[in-house]
Parts: C-alpha cells; structure tokens; sequence
C-alpha cells in the first residue's frame, strides 16, 4: 500500500486546484494503480506563509501491482504531475499539483541515518535543497496539520516506521492553530 498526498494552489489544464487533484487521481487510476481510499478535499493556507494562494489538499491510498518500488511510484507521480503542467523551477513555489509519496507500507528509504538527517533540516535549507534520492516515509510529515489531517480520514492506524506513532497520534500532537487553518470542502472531492 502506498499513502500519497495531493496538493494544488494554481489552476491547471483541468481547471481549478480541486479538479486538478480529480484529475490526477483519474490519471494515476489510468496508469495501473488501484485507488482503495480517498480523502476529503480540505483548504489549507500556502506554506510557508504568505507564499502563494491557499491549497486544495488531499491523501490517497493506492494498491500497485506486485514488487512495484516506491521509486516506481514516484516515477509515475511525476509523469502525472508533468502531465497536468507542474513545472518545477524553485522549492515551494506556487504550483499547479504536487504528489508526494507519503509512505510505502512499512518502508523506510534509503536508510534511517539519511531519513533523520532530512527530518531535522533547518528550514531555511529545506527551502533550498532536493534530496538526490525517495526519502521514505516523507521526512516530515509529522509536522504538516495538511498531510496529517486527511491522511487520518484513510490510515489513521498506519505506523510511522521511524517515529513509532501512528498517523492519528501524530495528529493528536499537531498544535490546535495548525490544524483549524483547514478547511473542508464542502462537495465531494472539493469542487465547490
């Protein structure tokens, strides 16, 4: 099982933030991966602040074919954001969609030294540099209220392999401002 979550603050082709993530998700069905959950869509205000419009945010759960890699997977998350105009030129600019994978089962990639160096980054140089390689699970979703809250709705059991928590308790630990800065939608997959 992989754990991917979707995020977009720009209109694409497909059309506003919340059907580009109806799109992607349409796509990532069309490229052999079954979708076994889906969270709500949820409003979130850009990050860092004030650096652009707020997002359409969502997590999904995706079954693939056997011995599929979670290199595999990203490889097929980035065809599709390429396919719906995603360009990247700077870190956390502004954009038209945003798959990252989240987690892969129990996995932990490439190693546990290399995944605690990227989730203790300053921030000042986690706006700054790409690690060369998947870091997985996602080096810091335990602090970002817009992966955590609708990861919940799909997996909220799911444990991190490093941290030891499950994706509820690191919810539970989230600051109450963080997480009442989302916002629901109120039409199925967000389009209102």
């Amino acid at each position: 099982m992989f754990l991917i979550a979707l995020g977009a603050n720009l209109s694409s082709d497909a059309g506003a933030p919340a059907r580009t993530l109806t799109a992607a998700l349409s796509r990532l069905d069309d490229d052999g991966f079954t979708l076994s959950a889906v969270s709500r869509f949820y409003r979130s205000p850009a990050f860092p602040a004030g650096s652009g419009p707020d997002y359409v945010n969502a997590c999904a759960a995706l079954k693939a074919a056997p011995g599929l890699t979670p290199e595999a997977v990203l490889a097929a998350l980035h065809r599709v954001e390429d396919g719906l105009g995603r360009v990247r030129t700077e870190r956390w600019q502004a954009r038209k969609i945003d798959l990252d994978l989240i987690a892969a089962g129990d996995a932990l990639l490439p190693d546990a030294e290399t995944h605690r160096s990227w989730r203790d980054l300053p921030l000042a140089r986690q706006m700054r540099e790409v690690p060369a390689m998947p870091i997985v699970p996602h080096p810091r979703l335990q602090d970002r209220a817009f992966v955590l809250i609708p990861l919940a709705e799909i997996a909220p059991h799911w444990r991190h392999p490093v941290i030891g928590k499950t994706v509820q308790e690191m919810l539970d630990a989230l600051p109450e401002d963080e997480k009442a800065a989302l916002t629901p939608l109120s039409a199925p997959f967000g389009e209102d």
